[in-house]
């Protein structure tokens, strides 16, 4: 469920079943061509559909972050954000990104989705079980 589909009524009704946020990181720099960035966004897509589709109803998708830097205060924001999305009221923030290569250091997400060594998503059935895994109490 997108984020902008929520009414402040319904929130009052719906936050108890929707405790999971999905905070995509697009991972850009600002550097990318035109078909570049397309292509970014379409692998974030991809990885955002292998929790969104199947876990649609438990989990809400906020607006994504697509430009990034390597730097140690981008860090410390993005740990903020999801410090902040707990607040708010999430039990759990789930961050995707589509760049592999994206070192995120974030304690405050309770789970990390990217791309492998291999640039390859992962698979459904290990985004499923781990997610299953962490509204479980065993991740």
């Amino acid at each position: 469920m997108k984020f902008s589909e929520i009414t402040g009524e319904q929130w009052e009704e719906l936050s108890p079943y929707l405790d999971t946020c999905l905070l995509p990181v697009t991972g850009m720099t600002g550097t990318e061509k035109p078909y570049e960035a397309t292509e970014w966004l379409e692998r974030l897509r991809d990885l955002m559909d292998l929790i969104e589709i199947p876990f649609k109803g438990r989990v809400v998708t906020y607006p994504a972050c697509h430009y990034i830097s390597g730097s140690s205060e981008f860090m410390e924001m993005l740990n903020e954000w999801c410090g902040s999305l707990k607040r708010a009221g999430f039990r759990y923030v789930i961050v995707v990104t589509a760049k592999n290569e994206f070192n995120i250091d974030c304690p405050a997400a309770d789970l990390l989705f990217r791309p492998d060594e291999e640039d390859n998503l992962p698979n459904q059935a290990d985004v499923s079980n781990a997610i299953r895994a962490l509204w479980s109490g065993q991740a």
